[in-house]
């Protein structure tokens, strides 16, 4: 369900070096929260940090809507980038797992592995 790797990289230097990665592999990022900023903002003290990062590709998501609108829960795809224990993390939730949790297709579950190797990818090159 998980996909997480460790970066060599700081945590700054992760959330800056994805996007480039994202858009180059045909992705666009819709979004980033800072999520620790925004905890921190709201008086509750975190001691890691945590970003998410909202992805897609239109193409692909046109494609997965086609095939059945439900799919529109497993939308946008996240990027988490996030500090544990000092070290950098980066990971996303499956799609192909969350797909199939969504819809019994066969079309979908091709889809949803396709748009899963290309978000592993992102991940794996950021790191």
């Amino acid at each position: 369900m998980f996909y997480i790797v460790e970066s060599s990289k700081s945590f700054y230097e992760a959330n800056l070096d994805l996007a480039p990665v994202v858009e180059r592999l045909g992705f666009v990022v819709l979004h980033r929260q800072d999520i620790g900023e925004t905890l921190q903002r709201r008086g509750v003290e975190i001691d890691e940090e945590h970003a998410v990062h909202e992805v897609i590709n239109y193409r692909y998501a046109a494609d997965l809507l086609a095939l059945d609108m439900r799919l529109a829960l497993d939308l946008p795809w996240r990027i988490a980038i996030f500090t544990d224990n000092g070290a950098t993390r980066i990971g996303l939730l499956r799609p192909a797992s969350l797909a199939a949790l969504l819809v019994d297709n066969p079309a979908a579950a091709r889809l949803a592995a396709e748009i899963e190797a290309k978000l592993v990818l992102i991940v794996d090159e950021t790191r």
